[in-house]
C-alpha cells in the first residue's frame, strides 16, 4: 500500500485576493510524490474550524505525513518553520474573530517543534537551486494555530509521523493586484513543495 501525505493549504484572506497555498494543494491533489499519494486539504481562516477541519480530514486519511502550507507575503524564500507557540493573536480572520493572548490549548505546552526533517529539506531545496532559510518564528495568526493543534494532537496520541508547518512567498499572480510583494511563479511554488516532500524519502 502506497504511503499517503496530507498536504493543506489556505483560502484567501485578509486583503489577499488569492492564497498561492490554495493552488498548490488544489494542483497536486491526488497525485504521486516522492512515493507518497497526496491527500490535499484547503483550511478555511477561522480561528475556531481550521484545526477541527485539519483534524477532520488527518483521522479519515490517516497519513504517514503532514505538510501544513501557509503564504507569508513578503518573505523571498520557502521557509520550514521550527517551532509552534500557544497562543492565537492576529487580524481579522474570515469570520471576523480576533483573538489577542489567547492559549490555543488551555494548559498546553508553550510551545512544539516541527518533526519535519527541516534542516534536511532547506539543503535539499538549496541544492535544487531554490531559495530557502528555516523560520523561527510562524506568527501568532492561523499558520500557528494549525500547526500547534495539529503537532498537539499527534503527542497526544503518541504519534511519531513527520508533520509541521512551510511558509511560501506570494505568487505572480498575488502580486498583480500587490505589486510591491516578492513573487514566484506559481509552477516553482508547485516544484518546490514537491522537492520538500521528496526530502522526507530521502530522511527516512
Amino acid at each position: 500500500m502506497k504511503k499517503k501525505l496530507l498536504l493543506t493549504g489556505f483560502e484567501p484572506f485578509l486583503n489577499y485576493d488569492v492564497n498561492p497555498t490554495q493552488k498548490i494543494v488544489d494542483a497536486i491533489n491526488g497525485t504521486e510524490v516522492g512515493g507518497f499519494v497526496i491527500e490535499g486539504r484547503v483550511l478555511p481562516v477561522d480561528f475556531k474550524q481550521s484545526a477541527i477541519d485539519l483534524l477532520d480530514q488527518y483521522k479519515k486519511t490517516a497519513p504517514d505525513a503532514v505538510i501544513m502550507l501557509g503564504l507569508a507575503a513578503g518573505r523571498r524564500q520557502i521557509t520550514p518553520e521550527r517551532v509552534a507557540i500557544n497562543i492565537n493573536e492576529g487580524p481579522l480572520d474570515n469570520r471576523g474573530y480576533s483573538p489577542e493572548n489567547e492559549p490555543i490549548i488551555k494548559d498546553g505546552p508553550a510551545a512544539y517543534f516541527s518533526t519535519l526533517p527541516i534542516h534536511k529539506m532547506v539543503k535539499r531545496l538549496k541544492d535544487a537551486g531554490i531559495p530557502a532559510a528555516i523560520s523561527n518564528t510562524a506568527g501568532t495568526y492561523l499558520c500557528n494555530h494549525v500547526m500547534y493543534r495539529m503537532l498537539h494532537h499527534l503527542e497526544s496520541t503518541n504519534s511519531n509521523i513527520p508533520a509541521g508547518f512551510i511558509h511560501i512567498p506570494a505568487s505572480h499572480e498575488l502580486a498583480l493586484s500587490k505589486p510591491e510583494l516578492p513573487s514566484w511563479p506559481t509552477v516553482h511554488l508547485i516544484e518546490a513543495v514537491k522537492v520538500l516532500i521528496e526530502s522526507l524519502v530521502e530522511s527516512s
